[in-house]
């Protein structure tokens, strides 16, 4: 049995690495520094431990960044201190690291021998070991274990064999395995790409005469520009003075696959991502779910946030009215309490079931995915003592049974609650009269609009891309961990 002071919610949570935002104004009247705060209030669902930004004022490059959400790093006093640039770059970033390593926040300001850049990434490059000892028997000094500051050193060492930033990007792309959605503030020009394989997203938007490259569409809505379309797998894109520009790799992937986990939980639900609606696909989860799972019952709820459109969804399909099952405390401080007291604490307060609406009743409960096990138990154990006559759980994915070696926080094969227990034994775990998951097929059609393949590898063990022998340099201790097939 799970006790109530082991658990963590934000802890069982499948989440992502961070959001990247780039900008270039061709409109001398725009507040580049508010606009860029802006889209970083947008991302930040992907990401809420640091947040940056890099703005180029035609001289140098000025940054600002710190540890936090973007209302505390980026006050209207913090704000000041950027200048008023064509271009720039922004950052939020997650991490699971207890120590929040400072020198790994972003933007990263790399001043090398052709010049300066400012890198903003989102992902995991797989063969990052390989890469980092390469550099360092060549005398590369690192400060930080982020896959951005790799990142910066191979475009620099590249530039030093190419003609422009642009050749050395593309250079650079071709050594980078696994997953990367990056921008890149230059001198002169915006530059923003996306792996072969296309796992994570980045999108391409027009504000006013302006260009926008960023993580999600919901960026560009907020801001009040125009989608104009994702960058492809393999694509590199530059704006300059000139304009617009786009380049290709010529090498292929054998199979796209951009994260199917977007769709689950990690984007925004007004986001559109690779041609295909969040919101839609979420809704599309529940109707799929109520065909797999036909249960009567007397109300369906959501998990706030995660599982609220898949409740609504089978709702619909079923007919079972929707109701709110749960409050959800919005204004915890981060720093509510201490250790395992802290913890505790924030367990207990920020959800509480509504006892007015499931006191004995039937309840279809939906969430996102269950990773430990630990917020599952403590959603029926509220359920339970609100009153609730039966508890039906449902899942709006299948199980999670692998890592994720491409920027989805889901490192530890043995944390997975599905590697330990069949789905009966899960059920009684947690508690539940009923639990089931969305079957992998359902899971693929709730996205089957979008432009590109998925990769559903943490749910079926088939990644489209080569998984590393050896994982990356781990985030909480400096250990590279062994990856055992």
């Amino acid at each position: 049995m799970i006790k109530d002071s082991q658990i963590n919610l934000a802890d069982d949570k499948a989440m992502d690495e961070c959001g990247v935002f780039g900008v270039y104004l061709f409109n001398d009247d725009l507040n580049i520094a508010g606009i860029t705060r802006d889209a970083l209030y947008s991302l930040q669902h992907r990401g809420h431990v640091s947040a940056g930004i890099t703005v180029n004022d035609n001289r140098s490059f000025v940054t600002v960044k710190e540890l936090g959400m973007v209302s505390e790093v980026f006050p209207d006093k913090a704000l000041k201190k950027l200048p008023n640039g064509k271009i720039a770059v922004g950052h939020v970033r997650y991490t699971m690291n207890a120590t929040l390593d400072r020198a790994a926040n972003q933007p990263l300001v790399l001043r090398y021998k052709e010049g300066s850049i400012a890198i903003a990434s989102n992902g995991s490059i797989t063969n990052f070991p390989e890469i980092r000892k390469e550099l360092e028997r060549g005398g590369s000094i690192f400060q930080s274990n982020s896959n951005a500051e790799l990142m910066a050193y191979v475009i620099a060492t590249e530039r030093i064999h190419t003609d422009n930033l642009e050749d050395a990007v593309l250079c650079a792309m071709r050594r980078l395995k696994g997953a990367y959605s990056t921008v890149i503030c230059a001198p002169s020009r915006l530059v923003g790409f996306r792996d072969i394989y296309g796992f994570r997203p980045l999108c391409i938007g027009k504000l006013r005469d302006s260009y926008i490259i960023t993580s999600e569409s919901c960026v560009i809505d907020t801001l009040g520009g125009e989608l104009i379309r994702d960058v492809a797998p393999g694509e590199m894109v530059v704006v300059d003075e000139d304009g617009f520009h786009s380049y290709m790799l010529e090498e292929k992937a054998k199979k796209t696959s951009l994260c199917v986990f977007e769709y689950v939980y990690v984007a925004r639900p007004d986001s559109v991502i690779d041609g295909v609606s969040v919101y839609s696909a979420r809704r599309m989860a529940g109707e799929l779910l109520f065909k797999e799972y036909p249960i009567e019952a007397d109300m369906v709820c959501g998990v706030p946030d995660s599982g609220i459109i898949a409740a609504e969804g089978y709702s619909r399909a079923s007919g079972i009215p929707y109701g709110m099952g749960f409050m959800k405390n919005k204004f915890l401080g981060r720093n509510a309490g201490t250790g395992m007291d802290k913890k505790k604490r924030l367990l207990h307060t920020k959800l509480t079931a509504l006892k007015a609406n499931v006191e004995g009743k039937r309840i279809v409960v939906i969430d996102d995915s269950i990773v430990r096990g630990q917020t599952s138990q403590h959603i029926v154990n509220l359920l339970r003592a609100a009153g609730a006559k039966e508890i039906h759980m449902l899942i709006s994915s299948p199980p999670f049974v692998e890592p994720c070696y491409f920027g989805i926080d889901i490192s530890d094969r043995e944390s997975l609650i599905a590697n330990k227990m069949s789905i009966e034994e899960i059920r009684r775990e947690i508690g539940a009269d009923t639990l089931g998951y969305l079957s992998i097929e359902s899971l693929r059609k709730t996205a089957g609009g979008a432009d590109i393949e998925l990769c559903d590898g943490c749910f079926t063990k088939q990644f489209s891309a080569e998984v590393p022998t050896t994982f990356f340099v781990d985030k909480y201790a400096n250990k590279i961990h062994k990856h055992n097939k």
